[in-house]
């Protein structure tokens, strides 16, 4: 049993998502002390963003209860994923989270199109507001009608431990792969792929509008990369490096040039120059 760290559990989906509620029951079943706080709608692809739609600078929150999670707080929160990771740390939601998870989303979240996903901002905002975050990702095929979300979710319960262990502002990515049956697959540590299972590009543009295509990316991934493995059947963990700098080189900027006159004061004119004078003026 985990001790009862305190536990904010959240997503991009919604919190009606079905991946949520799960993803809370394992956290209750390793013993952990849980609030539920995710969008009160549609979240995903909000990144990092901590936009809601309150006035005046007034967040909505909304108290839920979730079948199953007799006994525990549960809201709806006008605001993005990252928003709510944000303002638990603050105390909005009692204690502030020494833990943030976030999931399970329906698709995989790979490659460095993670900066767009919700799911991983709000795991990442957990990190650099003092608490370690675990963000929790299902690959799901076009055709699935019952996602294995309980796989999913004990196997984020089974990394909890290792995660409580590291340093605070530890992040890390857990995405599994399609699953037809109960047996959790083969964990594998994995690097970011260039880019994620999917590539977006800009096919047409004209005056008015600018229309996208996505591209299947998974099969041309980096070997051993997270879209690689999981593509191959394996669970991916991914440690996230959060904002931060980086060692830049001296910089050196070119001086702005000086501002000259474009011509010399002509007959009767005193230039700026001479006017200025010590105090003194001779008298005729």
């Amino acid at each position: 049993m985990i001790p009862a760290f305190t536990t904010l559990i959240t997503n991009d989906d919604g919190i009606n998502s079905p991946g949520l509620l799960r993803l809370a029951l394992a956290a209750l079943d390793a013993g952990l002390d849980v609030v539920v706080a995710a969008p009160a709608a549609e979240s995903s692809g909000s990144g990092a963003s901590i936009t809601s739609t309150g006035t005046d600078g007034r967040i909505v929150v909304d108290r839920r209860h979730l079948e199953g999670l007799d006994g525990v707080p549960c809201y709806a929160v006008h605001a993005a994923p990252a928003l709510i990771s944000l303002i638990a740390s603050h105390g909005a939601f009692g204690q502030a989270p020494e833990l943030v998870l976030s999931g399970v989303n329906p698709g995989a979240n790979v490659g460095r199109a993670i900066l767009h996903s919700g799911t991983v901002g709000a795991a990442l905002t957990a990190g650099v507001n003092g608490g370690r975050g675990l963000a929790v990702s299902l690959d799901v095929a076009p055709d699935t009608t019952t996602p294995r979300w309980g796989v999913a979710s004990r196997l984020a319960a089974r990394l909890i431990p290792f995660l409580l262990d590291q340093p605070t502002g530890t992040v890390l990515n857990l995405n599994v792969p399609i699953i037809v049956g109960d047996e959790p697959p083969e964990v594998r540590t994995a690097k970011l792929a260039r880019f994620g299972i999917v590539q977006t590009t800009m096919t047409q543009q004209d005056r008015h509008q600018i229309r996208l295509a996505v591209a299947d990316n998974a099969a041309h991934a980096e070997s051993g990369s997270d879209a690689d493995l999981l593509r191959l059947g394996y669970a991916t963990v991914t440690s996230l490096r959060s904002v931060e700098e980086r060692p830049l080189a001296d910089l050196v900027l070119e001086p702005v040039p000086v501002a000259t006159s474009a011509a010399p004061p002509g007959p009767g004119r005193q230039s700026a120059s001479s006017s200025r004078t010590s105090g003194a003026t001779s008298v005729p």
